[in-house]
């Protein structure tokens, strides 16, 4: 922390812009950090005093406090610990979420809507900026697509371990039989790149396709083609966006996006030379999910790869996420 303070009282610091910010950044960081263990620390003394002074005076009530201030610790260390696990080369960075829905219609679309509330929430109770930068509504309900950024410390590091197959098993409000149905849909999740990151594309490998937009906006929804959707043609990888009104804005938001795809491509294949692991990109269906989430016969939310479960599955669905966001990032694969 000295040697970043140092840093940013140089006079020449803003001879370099890039670098200064990066420098301006990372002291931004670290105060964070700091300012987190801090806290913590304060907070253990406020609970230790609590305790000894409902000891003392045998007051039920100054325990009772001292039990709440001991609960809001424990999730003050838990957000500390989930910290020091985010170790990432863009585990700082901002981040995209991607939800497609798998095979089944209705019944899928409406589950990939189920996951982008679920994110939403999930992402206010961290306290990042959400923008929902493209959604593409299904036909009856649910939605064909969606792409969220969130905007935060570490919201990429967070994020990236929902990446993945999701299974949902549940009585189908879409059934008058009220038949047992399995849907599936997939996550996504890459970081937004800075510019400190240089990306090189080539524009002939590109393919840029615009059409109307069909999510909420306003006038302009659906009566201009002010969506942009960009192909990388020697990988495949996709960026679209319809969020903004201007064509050329959504241009440039989708091809930011789409170097952040290609960024987070260049991440896993370095991943994929240090350990084994599966291609995130697989089917979305049996045999590929991370997580199930079973409302049917029974109440139950399922991590495959760490077998984190719980029985709070409207909690789950609300956005609380943490344990398993916990657990997947201290799962070492054997």
């Amino acid at each position: 922390m000295v040697e970043l303070t140092a840093e940013t009282e140089k006079p020449d610091l803003w001879d370099d812009p890039e670098a200064a910010k990066q420098v301006m950044q990372e002291k931004s960081r670290a105060e964070g950090k700091l300012e987190s263990f801090q806290g913590v620390v304060t907070c253990l003394e406020d609970v230790r005093t609590l305790f000894e002074l409902a000891e003392e005076a045998g007051d039920a009530e100054t325990e009772k406090e001292a039990g709440r201030e001991l609960a809001k610790l424990e999730t003050q260390v838990a957000k500390l610990e989930t910290a020091c696990l985010l170790s990432g080369e863009a585990d700082g960075n901002d981040a995209y979420v991607e939800i497609h829905p798998g095979a089944g219609g209705t019944e899928s679309q409406d589950w990939a809507q189920m996951l982008l509330r679920m994110y939403g929430r999930w992402a206010e109770q961290q306290g990042f900026k959400i923008t929902v930068v493209e959604e593409n509504r299904g036909d009856e309900a649910g939605i064909k697509s969606a792409t969220l950024k969130f905007a935060g410390e570490n919201a990429y590091g967070l994020a990236r371990t929902e990446t993945g197959v999701h299974r949902l098993v549940r009585i189908s409000p879409f059934d008058s039989q009220n038949r047992r149905h399995t849907s599936f849909a997939s996550v996504f999740v890459y970081p937004e790149v800075d510019d400190s990151i240089d990306i090189e594309i080539n524009p002939a490998d590109l393919r840029v396709d615009t059409y109307r937009a069909s999510g909420a906006g306003g006038q302009h929804v659906n009566t201009t083609d002010s969506a942009v959707r960009i192909t990388h043609i020697p990988t495949n990888i996709v960026a679209a966006c319809q969020q903004d009104r201007s064509q050329h804005r959504n241009r440039e938001i989708a091809m930011n996006m789409l170097k952040s795809r290609l960024y987070e491509h260049e991440l896993r294949q370095k991943e994929a030379e240090r350990q084994k692991q599966e291609d995130s990109k697989t089917d979305i269906g049996w045999g590929h999910q991370i997580r199930s989430y079973v409302l049917h016969p029974y109440q139950m939310v399922k991590d495959l790869r760490t077998n984190v479960e719980t029985s709070d599955t409207q909690g789950v669905l609300d956005g609380n996420l943490d344990a398993f966001i916990q657990a997947a990032l201290a799962y070492k694969p054997e």
